[in-house]
């Protein structure tokens, strides 16, 4: 499954570096139901990871409401949708915490389990993780997190 599932996320990789336009207001956003089944899909999408030994101390401090809200909007922007995000960008989002290959991979799975449980097509859901799949490189630290700023500068 671990394979399969890191094959998959090279090709969506693949697949999303030859795309270099935004995403397109086309017919994804309704493929997902709308704004209601964004909604949806990232509430059964929280509660799995939440419950997700493998990621779920990433999220243990974090602001759910907020998040919640946030990943709405996010995936809304992304489908096409009649949205604003006013969230940060990935990169930033994501800069001080130390994910890795392995937990990227358990949030796609869990992505992929809530698409399900959501009984969205698969052609639909392909589309949203080919959208999504660039954004790996932005989240994932490729070795030790960056070193913090000191506050002050060292007195002489």
């Amino acid at each position: 499954m671990r394979i399969a599932t890191a094959l998959l996320l090279a090709s969506l990789l693949w697949i999303a570096g030859c795309a270099s336009a935004p995403p397109a207001k086309d017919a994804l956003y309704d493929g997902l139901g709308g704004r209601a089944g964004i909604e949806a899909l990232v509430e059964t999408l929280l509660f799995r990871v939440s419950d997700d030994p493998r990621i779920a101390h990433h999220f243990k401090d974090v602001d759910i409401i907020n998040l919640n809200d946030r990943l709405v909007e996010f995936l809304c922007v992304q489908s096409g949708g009649p949205c604003s995000y006013a969230g940060k960008d990935m990169a930033e989002a994501h800069k001080h915490v130390n994910i890795a290959e392995a937990d990227f991979n358990a949030l796609v799975e869990d992505l992929m389990w809530a698409m399900d449980q959501r009984q969205l097509p698969r052609a639909t859901q392909n589309r949203l993780l080919r959208r999504l799949a660039a954004m790996q490189r932005d989240v994932v630290r490729r070795g030790p997190p960056p070193p913090e700023a000191p506050l002050l500068p060292p007195q002489p």
